[in-house]
This record gives C-alpha cells, sequence and structure tokens, in this order.
C-alpha cells in the first residue's frame, strides 16, 4: 500500500469495468448485424432466428437469478474472470457452429434434435452459453463498485461503466461488418470473442480487493470505507442476509418492478437484435452500408443514459419523493416511443426516418431503463436490491423470449402473404405503446410511495 498522499486508484478499475461491458455488448451483437448473410447462407426462416436469439434470452434471464449470489461465492476477482471466460468461450463458439450443431445431433438425436437444422442448432447451444457467461457482468461489476467507492461515488462510477453497453453498441456495427466482409463471418466471432481474454490479462494485472491492492494509497481507502466506519474505526460488514424470493413475490412493489422490466426489455432486445434485419428487409441494405445507420442510431441511446438519470432531480427539487419523482419522470419518458409509430408510415421517404425515430424510442428505453432500476433502491432495503433485481432481470429475458418469438412468427407470416412490412408495422406498434402500459400497471400496483419496512 502506498503511503498517506491520496491516490485514485479506484478509477482504474472502474476504467476495467467499463471495458469489460463494452466487451460484453460487442459480444452480444454480432449475430445480429450478421443475420441477413447468415440467413441467406443457411437458409433461416424468421422463425428460426428468432429460436436463436430467444436461446440467449431465456438462458441469461434465468441466470440472472443466480449470478450474484455465484459472484459473491466466488468473490469479485474469481467471479468476474470465470463469467468473461465463459461468454468469451460462447461468443467464439458461433465461430464453430455447424460442428457444434453436427455434435450435438449425433449425440442427442435420440431426443429429437434432429429434426431441427443443423446451423440453427449449433448457434442455439453456442447463444446459450454466452448467455449464460453474460448474466454475471453486471452483478460482478456492482459488487467491485461497491468495493471501491463510497456510497456517494457510487451512481456516478456505475453510469460510467455501465455506458460501455452504449460503446459496445456504437462499436459492434462499425466494427462486425468490415470484419466480415474482409476475413468472413467466422473471424469475425474468432475476433470479438477473443477481445474478452484480452481484457483477462488486465483483469488480473490491476484487480485486488481494496485492501489488499498494493496500488491504493491509505488516505485513498480511508476515503472509500469512509462511509462505512464506526465511530471507533472498525469498517462495519455490511448485511449478508439474503431473503427468500417466494417472500419477495408477496410484495406489490416486487411486482410493478417485474411487470416493467417484462413489458420493455423486450424492446430493447427487438431494437439489438432485429433492427439489422429490418434494414435488409425494408431498404435491401446489408454489410457495410448498414454501418452509420446504425452508429447514429445506437449513439442516440448515449443522450438517454445520461438524460435519464437526471431527469427525476428536476422533480426532486419541487419536492417529490426520490420514488414519486421518478415514476413523474418515468411517465414523460413512456412518451417519447410513441414516436416509434411513424416509423413505417414516414419510412417511404428514406431510411433515415425511421432510423432517428427508433433510435427516440431507444434512447428512451434508456432513460426508462435508469428509472426503473433505482426505483428498487426506492422502495427496497439493501439487501433484498439483489434479490429484486434478478427477479425483475428474469421477467425482462422471458419478455424478451416473447416479442423475439412473436415477431419472428409474425414476419414469417406476412411474408408468406407478400406483405413483410406490416409484421414490423404490428411490432413496432408495441414497441411505442409498451412503456405506457408498464407505467399504468406499475402505477396501479404501487399508487403512492411506500418502502418496504418488515424485512
Amino acid at each position: 500500500m502506498k503511503e498517506n498522499k491520496m491516490s485514485n486508484y479506484r478509477w482504474t478499475i472502474c476504467a476495467l469495468l467499463f471495458f469489460a461491458t463494452t466487451v460484453n455488448y460487442l459480444d452480444r451483437q454480432v449475430l445480429s448485424l450478421l443475420h441477413p448473410l447468415l440467413e441467406k447462407q443457411f437458409n433461416w426462416t424468421n422463425s428460426d432466428y428468432a429460436n436463436i436469439t430467444s436461446a440467449f434470452q431465456l438462458i441469461y434471464a434465468i441466470s440472472m437469478l443466480f449470478a450474484g449470489r455465484i459472484v459473491d461465492k466466488l468473490g469479485t476477482k474469481w467471479g468476474y474472470a470465470i463469467s468473461l471466460i465463459i461468454w468469451s468461450a460462447g461468443a467464439v463458439m458461433h465461430a464453430a457452429a455447424i460442428p457444434v450443431g453436427q455434435s450435438l445431433v449425433a449425440v442427442l438425436g435420440w431426443a429429437g434434435l434432429g429434426l431441427i437444422p443443423v446451423s440453427v442448432l449449433g448457434f442455439i447451444a453456442s447463444r446459450a452459453v454466452l448467455g449464460f457467461g453474460e448474466a454475471g457482468n453486471f452483478p460482478a461489476a456492482i459488487k467491485a463498485t461497491a468495493e471501491y467507492f463510497p456510497k456517494k461515488e457510487r451512481a456516478f462510477a456505475t453510469g460510467i461503466f455501465n455506458s460501455g453497453a452504449n460503446i459496445g453498441a456504437i462499436l459492434a456495427p462499425l466494427t462486425v461488418p468490415w470484419i466480415a466482409e474482409k476475413w468472413g463471418w467466422e473471424s469475425t466471432f474468432l475476433i470479438v470473442g477473443a477481445a474478452g481474454l484480452i481484457w483477462l490479462f488486465f483483469w488480473f494485472m490491476f484487480y485486488a480487493p481494496p485492501e489488499k491492492q498494493k496500488n491504493i494509497s491509505a488516505s485513498e481507502l480511508a476515503y472509500i470505507n469512509s462511509d462505512r466506519l464506526h465511530h471507533d474505526g472498525i469498517v462495519e460488514v455490511e448485511d449478508a442476509e439474503k431473503v427468500s424470493w417466494f417472500r419477495l413475490l408477496g410484495y406489490q412493489q416486487t411486482w410493478a418492478f417485474a411487470f416493467g422490466k417484462f413489458m420493455t426489455d423486450g424492446v430493447w432486445w427487438f431494437f439489438l437484435f432485429w433492427l439489422p434485419s429490418y434494414l435488409k428487409v425494408q431498404y435491401n441494405m446489408e454489410g457495410t452500408s448498414i454501418m452509420i445507420p446504425l452508429t447514429v442510431l445506437y449513439s442516440m441511446t448515449m443522450i438517454g443514459s445520461i438524460g435519464g438519470g437526471w431527469f427525476p432531480v428536476h422533480f426532486m427539487k419541487k419536492g417529490l419523493t426520490p420514488y414519486d419523482a421518478r415514476m413523474k419522470a418515468m411517465l414523460v419518458i413512456a412518451l417519447f416511443p410513441l414516436l416509434v409509430l411513424a416509423a413505417q408510415p414516414l419510412g417511404h421517404f428514406t431510411f433515415w426516418v425511421p432510423v432517428v425515430l427508433i433510435g427516440i424510442g431507444a434512447s428512451a428505453h434508456q432513460a426508462w431503463s435508469a428509472n426503473i432500476f433505482t426505483t428498487v433502491s426506492d422502495m427496497f432495503p439493501k439487501k433484498a436490491i439483489g434479490s429484486i433485481i434478478g427477479i425483475g432481470g428474469m421477467a425482462g429475458g422471458i419478455g424478451g423470449v416473447l416479442v423475439s418469438k412473436i415477431s419472428g412468427n409474425l414476419f414469417d407470416y406476412y411474408k408468406s402473404l407478400g406483405h413483410t412490412a406490416t409484421g414490423y408495422t404490428i411490432v413496432f406498434s408495441f414497441c411505442a405503446v409498451a412503456y405506457l402500459i408498464a407505467w399504468v400497471v406499475m402505477k396501479i400496483l404501487v399508487p403512492k410511495y411506500k418502502p418496504i419496512t418488515d424485512l
């Protein structure tokens, strides 16, 4: 440990969390950007692609329930490392999806897997591994933030590392089509998947618990622990007691959060996984031609990420409780996705109209997401927050599976009728109104600020 001169090593850890989250989103987006190419090569239907994306969402959702507890068990260093190794392996597996699918059919053909196309089966297995590993990113990053930052800085540090999700979403369309065009789609999965292993080297080099960190000064360690000190100078150990999921399901506040996630997470997944296909179907754009439009669209989400956390403060200054201020802000935010309703009617002028309108909807999602997560800490004691987030994450994942599956079936149905655009019109309509529906139900379940005090 360094001498008493104040160091700022905690921001080095924050930078590591930011880069891990960026890689996390890069890995999950590669498939959607390559979908038009793979669809043509393997003769996939929209339902086939929906089944592949749903595998990721379902496994991710289920794993979210347990990821936090697994990270707690393994510790931050190894919990994060193992999570990243698993999701990097899943990302690389996509490059070998065909032999993976053939092996599964050979080993488990008796279970009916032979009825699933080999390419689809191989990508489903790869997405499942990716989803299982990626579920550990946010629990591990939040735990590391709690270790290295005092409470007054945690929201800011979380905002910084969480912005890696937006950067990953922006970098993906700038890199993936170009790599695929230069070296083939298999190389894209290999290169992007390997990026996580480079991060792993720096993680082991720079991370250690604050108390064992040689690069941190005594004064910075004292600052980190400043809000956990008793009057006698002993660091307070946070309550590790867990609350059962069944008990938490007895509260309307739990159902309000879970329903809000169920209704809206699928919209974000749709924007991530289906927009490259939309540009191909509607405007015959694929490969490097989608790079700039999608980069602009996902760049717009930065506005929601930054502004969404600030917006409720405006209402708090007017005397509202944090929860009531957040709900009022969320009502305003829920109005912006309504612009997505105009994406199809006005889209015949230029592809930039739907790109900008959907970008506004995606930005609104990020603003909504920043606030709905915080409603949990407004209402529940700290010991229950991780479990509530897990329940909501699973609900959101299930919502995402339904949106993806229904979308794939709709697109195939209307394609068979020669009216492919109609399928997108229906799904965009749902994306537009989902936030208002979610807000109304949340307000009915929890009409007034009512914190949980009996856990």
